[in-house]
């Protein structure tokens, strides 16, 4: 397979970008050139023999003009560091890159925005929207004409069904399923197996089957499992 013409860099140095090292180096038409990390939380040089550099001086070792940014970092503050390190990277003039798997299944008429990984066994079906810095981790089901807005993260062996609207930074645990035609309000956290089968305001945490709001907000909820 080619390598495209710019060469990529991944912005983040923990498990998930370790992860989506091995999997654009080996499913993708991209060349990684090196990984970003934000100052404070910079402590080696090197991962893979490539240069780990302080977000902060991203333009200094890799121009917008010259390189293609992936934002790997997973559901911290309930999805919010992901979309602020994205959102900062965008004003700097940065394109991103996507993953989809090889193994995954997009029907033709699904929209996919940017900096979204889409792991292996995914199913998208027709008319669906997947909006920017989404992840979908592997064997999940988005049924026809679901909207996902941006900066969600989706785990492993989501059953979401047709007509769905999934709130902006919406955590949403394995196994969790969802009736046909529901919303979910922005900022929720969907807990493992939840069954979803009517609208769910946003910003809270939900668990069991069917699935019922905690007393915690969501946004608190993950400030203190970080």
């Amino acid at each position: 397979m080619g390598k495209n013409n710019k060469r990529l860099v991944i912005v983040g140095d923990g498990e998930f970008a370790d992860i989506a090292y091995e999997y654009f180096t080996y499913d993708s038409p991209y060349e990684i050139a090196g990984f970003a990390v934000e100052r404070e939380y910079l402590k080696r040089n090197s991962v893979h023999g490539l240069p780990v550099v302080a977000f902060e001086d991203i333009q200094d070792h890799f121009p917008q003009e010259k390189y293609i940014l992936y934002v790997a970092i997973t559901y911290t503050g309930l999805n919010g560091v992901r979309k602020r390190l994205y959102l900062e990277a965008k004003e700097q003039g940065y394109s991103f890159a996507n993953y989809i798997s090889s193994r995954a299944f997009v029907w033709r008429t699904a929209e996919i925005g940017e900096n979204v990984f889409i792991f292996e066994n995914n199913v998208i079906q027709h008319g669906c929207s997947i909006g920017n810095n989404v992840v979908l981790w592997s064997g999940n089901h988005i049924g026809h004409q679901t909207v996902v807005q941006d900066h969600v993260y989706i785990s492993s062996h989501v059953v979401i069904s047709g007509y769905c609207n999934i709130g902006q930074r919406t955590f949403i645990g394995v196994n969790a399923a969802f009736a046909d035609g529901v919303d979910v309000g922005a900022d929720s956290f969907i807990g493992m197996g939840c069954g979803v089968v009517k609208n769910l305001d946003g910003g809270f945490v939900y668990t069991g089957m069917p699935a019922v709001a905690s007393r915690t907000p969501a946004k608190r909820y993950m400030r203190a499992k970080d």
